[in-house]
């Protein structure tokens, strides 16, 4: 659906811009400019297409930025456009597409979306809490009616009142697979493991523990690609190439404010349990004690500075260092404190599968997220990250830096 609304997106922006600029290139460059930029600021999501004054605020940032950069390139036209005539089709797009997206969506959701009802494999003590999740957040499409512990008996009386069987206990499903294999071709057999996935977008340990051969395997091919480190080499020289006129300027107001040293630099976790040196702008005063905290944990040391450069995420910006010399990825799990990371593996289960892929400075967790400071928040935070190691793809990649403009516009995931 998705999809979709953003084609017609594409198609309604193009066609707006062309009758008013007359220019099939002009019209083209503004349509797709302002469509990443929706993109990048979760429009097309679920929780923004069900609320039209969600899309009039998320599709107020994208077009002011597409008008900038509209502007920007006509303004190198041999034969410019009026400006106001640019500024009129934005403002247009503008007042049009939430109206488009919001009914588009109510149409799918309401009249071309049946709930499927389902019949349950498993145990409702053990994942009920994951399918309810799952209930909430698809907007009742998906309904789990009835779970059993599979026999012979309930497996004749239940099966034939569904046409939908979801396996939410592997080991359960493969004692009476005999039972239900006679069934395969008359009812849709699904997996929790698949849907979970599908729609929560993360991977909850009790899942993994439900279908942990499958798993297992999954996390052991994950590999960094060359395609992905080509994209990082760009990203750092990029990066460091934007940022350094920033990093030169808050350097000088550290130091100001604090004195000496302008770079924070800690050892931290990265692939394959390697540890590296992570560098940093200084953000907090300095530290007497070396015992590992949260953030949220050490406000009261955080410099005035900080205050700036810790939401905006700058502090960050010297990582395109660690980025192009190899430690990091532009997009990864962030990289954690060497006693946490410690304590996290003896506590949480598949923990150390997050360093199968090397760190990020942005990533999954941090743009789908909150900031974590409790070993429950760090548990759903790996939950993102497994998603990440399991399913990465330079598509994703992309997707996860356009939108880390939005986690940062929004303050999402910082402290």
């Amino acid at each position: 659906m998705n999809g979709i609304i953003i084609y017609i997106n594409l198609a309604l922006s193009f066609i707006i811009s062309y009758r008013l600029f007359d220019d099939i290139l002009l019209a083209s460059v503004t349509s797709v400019v302002l469509v990443l930029g929706a993109y990048a600021f979760r429009t097309y999501e679920y929780e923004s297409l069900e609320s039209l004054n969600e899309q009039f605020v998320r599709m107020l940032v994208s077009t002011f930025f597409t008008a900038l950069f509209v502007l920007l390139i006509n303004s190198f036209d041999s034969v410019p456009l009026p400006n106001h005539k640019i500024i009129a089709g934005i403002i247009l797009v503008y007042f049009a597409l939430p109206f488009v997206n919001f009914l588009c969506y109510n149409l799918f959701v309401n009249m071309l979306q049946r709930p499927k009802e389902y019949l349950v494999i498993g145990r409702r003590e053990e994942i009920g809490h994951i399918l309810d999740e799952i209930t909430q957040k698809s907007k009742g499409r998906y309904i789990f009616a009835e779970y059993i512990n599979p026999s012979p008996v309930s497996v004749k009386e239940k099966i034939k009142e569904y046409d939908n069987i979801l396996v939410a206990n592997f080991e359960l499903y493969r004692r009476a697979r005999y039972l239900i294999e006679p069934y395969k071709n008359q009812k849709k057999i699904e997996y929790l493991s698949d849907l979970s996935e599908q729609v929560l977008k993360r991977i909850p340990l009790e899942v993994i523990d439900k279908f942990r051969e499958y798993y297992t395997l999954e996390f052991e091919k994950a590999k960094d690609s060359p395609a992905k480190r080509i994209l990082d080499i760009l990203c750092g020289i990029v990066g460091i190439i934007l940022f350094s006129p920033l990093i030169a300027i808050f350097s000088l107001m550290i130091l100001i404010e604090d004195g000496p040293p302008v770079v924070f630099k800690q050892r931290r976790v990265g692939k394959n349990n390697k540890e590296f040196l992570l560098v940093k702008l200084r953000s907090m005063r300095k530290q007497t004690s070396g015992t590992p905290k949260f953030a949220d944990q050490e406000k009261d040391r955080i410099l005035r500075v900080g205050k700036i450069i810790r939401p905006t995420r700058i502090d960050e910006s010297l990582q395109f260092w660690n980025i192009l010399k190899g430690d990091m990825s532009i997009v990864g799990p962030r990289p954690e404190q060497i006693p946490f990371v410690r304590e996290f593996e003896q506590k949480i289960p598949y923990y150390s599968y997050r360093h199968k892929l090397k760190p990020g400075l942005t990533g999954w967790a941090q743009i789908m997220y909150q900031y974590s400071s409790t070993l429950e928040e760090v548990k759903k935070k790996l939950e993102y990250d497994l998603y990440y190691i399991k399913n990465r793809s330079t598509l994703m990649d992309l997707r996860i830096i356009l939108q880390t403009i939005e986690a940062i516009f929004w303050r999402r995931g910082a402290r």
